[in-house]
């Protein structure tokens, strides 16, 4: 090959960048049956038909995207000038951070369990994320330039089944036309269930949830709003400063917590002379909101029950009850379940039935789960049961509850 050395270059700079680039033969990569690290947790329950790669004939001077069934993306080409027809594999990344109810959305399609959520929640955060500006685009683009010695090619969108203009860079201009009009409304939708999902973290105090919010705040384009980027970005810093201050009071944080430290990020923004600080410093406004909501609004609770709660609210499918609770803490029953209605006024059982349904009535409005899906998300196994518990709760069914709130 007289490209060795650009290819050579390419694989190294997307090893550093964490995103897999790899080399194989033609007949392995239609061989391909699923390149997911989540096979293992699939194999058994999804159609297998679903997740393959495409295995049409390549073309020669062709660049092809796919998203597979897993929502991951990935990006494969025909290598020239081998002795064997060699294919080049790119992925899998993301095109955007998932949000939760995507990720639930996902994992009902492909016969995850909710118990796996963690997992699947892990895996997601450790993916790359790649718009496509990005410079590691950019070195591809300009790669296949060079090996097929020629200024354009084609670029073949696969689950869309067509061919497009070859620019991973450069979109079409915005018109006016109603394709646009919707195109910019997807993109303000995405938007406010990033924020959305950002604010109920909060509100919870879910610190654990910054792997799946950081990648989103390093691929953040804020709308222009101002002249000036820089200060688009500090009044788009503001509004969320704003907003994560009345989810952590929602949370259970007294004002006199919140206001030195919302006044705090009010003088860093105004301080940050540099575009690329941005993402650091919304991450911090998260975590830092998370610790009040932990620290504050449980600080009145015993460290048992403190223990339990978080228990519970860390996992509101596993088995809940009061001898598991009280066994995690090496507590005898008797003694949890004493203080713990003591302190809070419920009982364990009425305290996790409460929780359970809170987050049905969430998972119900922002998302397409199937009824029986949301039971197990809440621990229920008996589908009619938990519509029983939730129309008692809410004095609506499950079904009726979610087209009313459509």
């Amino acid at each position: 090959m007289s490209y060795e050395q650009e290819l050579a270059l390419l694989r190294d700079t997307f090893q550093k960048s964490h995103v897999s680039l790899v080399c194989m033969s033609e007949a392995d990569f239609y061989a391909l049956r699923d390149v997911n690290p989540l096979k293992k947790a699939t194999e058994e329950v999804a159609d297998d038909s679903a997740r393959k790669l495409y295995l049409q004939s390549l073309e020669p001077y062709t660049m092809y995207k796919q998203t597979d069934a897993y929502r991951c993306a990935w990006i494969y080409l025909l290598l020239s000038q081998t002795e064997e027809q060699e294919v080049l594999l790119m992925g899998p990344y993301l095109a955007s951070q998932p949000t939760e109810e995507e990720l639930l959305e996902m994992c009902e399609e492909n016969g995850l369990f909710p118990q796996m959520q963690r997992t699947v929640r892990e895996y997601y955060a450790s993916l790359p994320i790649l718009r496509d500006a990005n410079l590691l685009f950019v070195m591809l683009e300009t790669f296949c330039e060079r090996m097929w010695n020629r200024p354009s090619f084609a670029l073949v969108d696969v689950n869309r089944e067509h061919h497009v203009p070859v620019s991973l860079l450069n979109a079409e201009p915005r018109t006016d036309s109603f394709d646009d009009h919707l195109a910019n409304m997807k993109v303000l939708e995405k938007r406010y269930e990033f924020e959305n999902e950002m604010i109920r973290a909060v509100s919870l105090g879910q610190i654990h949830k910054e792997k799946q919010f950081l990648p989103a705040f390093d691929a953040m384009q804020l709308e222009s709003r101002s002249s000036s980027p820089l200060r688009s970005a500090k009044n788009y810093s503001i509004i969320m400063n704003t907003l994560l201050r009345k989810a952590a009071e929602n949370g259970g944080v007294h004002p006199v917590y919140l206001d030195r430290i919302s006044s705090d990020f009010a003088r860093k923004i105004e301080e940050i002379s540099l575009l690329s600080a941005f993402p650091t410093l919304m991450n911090e406004m998260f975590r830092a909101y998370c610790r009040l909501v932990r620290k504050h609004s449980i600080r009145r609770y015993s460290p048992a029950v403190q223990k339990a709660i978080l228990l519970i609210d860390s996992d509101l499918s596993a088995p809940l009850t009061l001898s598991t609770l009280a066994a995690a803490q090496g507590l005898s029953e008797g003694y949890l379940a004493t203080i713990f209605k003591r302190e809070t006024e419920k009982t364990v059982s009425e305290y996790v039935r409460e929780k359970r349904m809170k987050h049905a009535a969430h998972l119900l409005t922002t998302t397409k789960l199937q009824i029986q899906t949301v039971a197990l998300h809440c621990g229920i196994m008996d589908v009619q049961y938990f519509s029983k518990l939730f129309k008692k709760h809410t004095g609506k069914t499950p079904k009726e509850y979610r087209e009313t709130a459509e």
